[in-house]
């Protein structure tokens, strides 16, 4: 099978010059790599401290003539997207044994999901998806068991699949369902109600990335979250507003600071408020870091009546995280307050002073404390230990009355509601599905009751899973979760992926993946890093792993990219590294600063150009992460690792497959195509460089199944070129 070369489109424009072609090169069993679309180079030079940069790139962010079209597409960036992508497709399309492996992994990919429910007096809600729908419906039952009734189906709104519900809050009485919708993975969710019994939509409707609703326990309104201004992801805020009420009368809790009332806070998350079940208590937050808040309580009676807002201080002007869950006048507080690994207080939101607080379940040194949840009589507290989850049961005056028993090593989640001590436990790991069980948190010892698991076509126990340490930078120690098939020969020469993450404190904690299970039959590895920057162990885990600490997280990829060399597992040819988002700035700086470790990388919506990373969509969030450039300080350490900025002239690059959503609202599409461009122009290695700019996605949330497929057996496919695994795979497919 020959490989054809693409069109140029709209590049016939004449607005792309050569610059940087790709070598050729031969994919096992196919003809010739075509030549890749030309990349034009149109210089512009930056002083920044003092520090010149030449950017060859720079157009392809789109047009920064105006800072309110800031990376705004221009006609020649979407002819070179649409060239690339064709020639991309040109490629991955044409890989011997695509359609085999394809077979393979659509029965995997087509495996359901199930959501723990939400529970409101007797009805359950909860989201579920089936064999080769797109998206998850979302139904009810009344009862646990009872039968189960269809309440939205996102098919009818789009048949197109790109519809994605992406949350939903049903009223205390369960007549009504508020819930959220966005397309194309925009993320800018609006709300609508329906009438659970009738299934009648209603026209109340509130559009700007809405997200954290509360009912009034009667019903009559909504306390939310959402932008004052779409276009402006800095102007969150916090409103109500009665059902009987049209938008414009929308009453404002608590809104973002402009620049010039306070220019740090004003690009942090911003404001979070919610309203307690019985509708007597606003919580207010404000973030103030990437992981960091003030809290306030303020009485909601009080601001229905006279529309102002009391915030009682509850902590404030403090370093650290909080959250809580609010019990009549009782506030049980979660928090990093002198804590790094989290604690919880009681506190009586009628004399909020910190004297008064009670601490109930101390910190342990052991466990990173993740989320706390309250049932009617009893705290739920889940832990991390190990990167492996447990969950605690306590009564209200913190005395311990047992923890849950857990299928094994794993993930936990726990869904509760204050007016019951029925909970339900979502459960996952390597080797175990996604199951969800009925508990009762005043019975912790008794064993669960599996109340739903989808069906998988695949035998979990065919599966290996080790954690195994290793040394990085510092002297530190890092896990790292290994997988592959039972009886495996482990002789250096695997076909591994080492996957990682390692920012804003995110735990990377077993979960099941169906479609793995391909690629251990085919005699891969896959290998997980807790890396420093992430939440594994605590505050002081993630800020080892940000801002001028922020090498340590590419130290620990790269030390495990060593350990699974030096431990027999791969060797640099058989070895691949993933990620995506943060993740894709990961592996971005892998490449970059380590090309020698790996055969080939998956890059995914990445951020790459850390020096202007902050100028574009809602980036000045993670400044608290990172630093920015703007800052000499940062900037000294940002400019070191930048994988745009520290692309090499003749480097042997690995192969490299960069993905972009152009409806992404988080991470711009600029970063992975400057980055493709760097690494073309580059390269000595002559292996491929691929860009795939997706117009139907955003960051990835909400992506619809057919479109998860296609990128999930891209990906694949590439992995397998590269690593010389087609000719085994083959076999293994027939």
């Amino acid at each position: 099978m020959k490989l054809q070369a693409c069109s140029l489109g709209r590049l016939a424009l004449g607005s792309v010059l050569a610059a940087g072609l790709a070598l050729p090169v031969r994919p096992a069993g196919a003809g010739e790599l075509p030549v890749a679309p030309p990349t034009k180079q149109q210089p512009v030079k930056d002083d920044v401290f003092g520090i010149e940069f030449v950017d060859n790139y720079r157009w392809l962010e789109g047009d920064n003539s105006d800072p309110k079209n800031m990376g705004k597409e221009t006609p020649e960036v979407a002819a070179w997207t649409d060239a690339q992508n064709a020639y991309t497709r040109s490629v991955l399309d044409n890989i011997p044994g695509r359609k085999a492996v394809e077979e393979k992994i659509r029965p995997l990919m087509e495996v359901g999901s199930i959501s723990s429910p939400t529970m409101r007096g007797n009805r359950y809600f909860f989201s579920k998806r089936e064999a080769s729908q797109n998206q998850p419906l979302v139904y009810y039952r009344d009862g646990s068991k009872g039968e189960t009734k269809l309440i939205l189906d996102p098919a009818t709104i789009d048949s197109s699949g790109l519809v994605t519900i992406t949350w939903y809050v049903p009223s205390l009485d369960g007549k009504r369902l508020a819930y959220g919708t966005y397309r194309a993975g925009d993320e800018n969710a609006t709300l609508h109600i329906i009438d659970v019994d009738t299934g009648k939509k209603s026209d109340f409707s509130i559009p700007s990335k809405v997200s954290s609703v509360s009912w009034l326990p009667d019903g009559s309104g909504l306390v939310y979250r959402n932008l004052a201004d779409q276009n402006n992801p800095y102007s969150g805020q916090v409103m109500f507003i009665g059902m009987d009420q049209d938008l414009s009368k929308a009453q404002t809790i608590l809104r973002q600071f402009t620049k010039e009332e306070n220019a740090k806070l004003a690009t942090t998350y911003g404001p979070g408020g919610g309203l307690d079940r019985d509708g007597k208590w606003l919580q207010l937050s404000y973030s103030t870091d990437t992981r960091n808040n003030d809290l306030w309580v303020a009485d909601f009676a009080e601001f229905k009546k006279t529309g102002k807002v009391n915030k009682v201080d509850i902590l404030v002007g403090e370093k650290a995280m909080a959250s809580g869950d609010i019990v009549g006048d009782t506030m049980f507080l979660q928090t990093s307050l002198d804590a790094p690994n989290g604690r919880v207080f009681a506190i009586d939101l009628k004399n909020p002073a910190r004297a008064n607080w009670k601490e109930i379940i101390p910190e342990r040194k052991d466990a990173n404390l993740t989320g706390v949840s309250v049932s009617k009589n009893r705290i739920a507290a889940n832990y991390l230990k190990n990167a492996s989850s447990s969950i605690e049961i306590f009564d209200f005056a913190g005395k311990p009355m047992g923890s849950l028993k857990l299928p094994g090593i794993g993930s936990a989640g726990l869904a509760t509601e204050e007016d019951r001590d029925e909970a339900y436990l979502s459960f996952s790991s390597y080797n175990y599905p996604t199951s969800i069980f009925k508990v009762d948190l005043t019975k912790p010892d008794a064993t669960p009751e599996l109340w739903e698991r989808p069906n998988v076509p695949v035998d979990p126990s065919t599966v290996e899973v080790k954690q195994e340490w290793f040394s990085s930078s510092g002297g530190a120690r890092i896990p790292m979760f290994i997988i592959h098939k039972k009886g495996l020969k482990l002789d250096g020469n695997n076909p591994t992926i080492l996957y990682g993450y390692g920012g804003f404190m995110q735990s990377m904690t077993p979960g099941f993946s169906a479609t793995n299970f391909q690629w251990f039959d085919a005699g891969g590895v896959y290998a997980v890093a807790n890396l420093r920057g992430g939440g594994e162990f605590g505050t002081a885990w993630h800020e080892a792993g940000k801002l001028d600490q922020k090498q340590n997280t590419w130290d620990d990829f790269q030390a495990a990219a060593e350990h699974l060399i030096n431990s027999n597992y791969t060797n640099p040819k058989k070895l691949a590294v993933m990620g995506g988002s943060q993740g894709g700035l990961l592996v971005g700086s892998f490449v970059t600063q380590r090309p020698d470790l790996c055969k080939a990388a998956l890059c995914l919506v990445p951020l790459n150009d850390m020096i202007r990373y902050q100028n574009f969509l809602m980036a000045r969030y993670w400044v608290p992460e990172y630093g920015s450039a703007e800052n000499k300080d940062q900037f000294e350490f940002i400019r070191k690792y930048s994988p745009y900025q520290n692309v090499k002239k003749g480097t042997a690059y690995p192969a490299v497959l960069v993905t972009a959503g152009e409806h992404d609202a988080r991470v711009h599409p600029l970063h992975a195509r400057k980055f493709v461009a760097a690494l073309r122009d580059a390269t000595s290695s002559g292996l491929p460089i691929l860009y795939w700019g997706d117009k139907e996605a955003g960051h990835g949330q909400g992506k619809p199944l057919n479109l998860r497929m296609r990128d999930l057996v891209d990906q694949r496919m590439f992995l397998m070129w590269q690593l010389g695994m087609l000719e085994g795979q083959a076999q293994v497919a027939k």
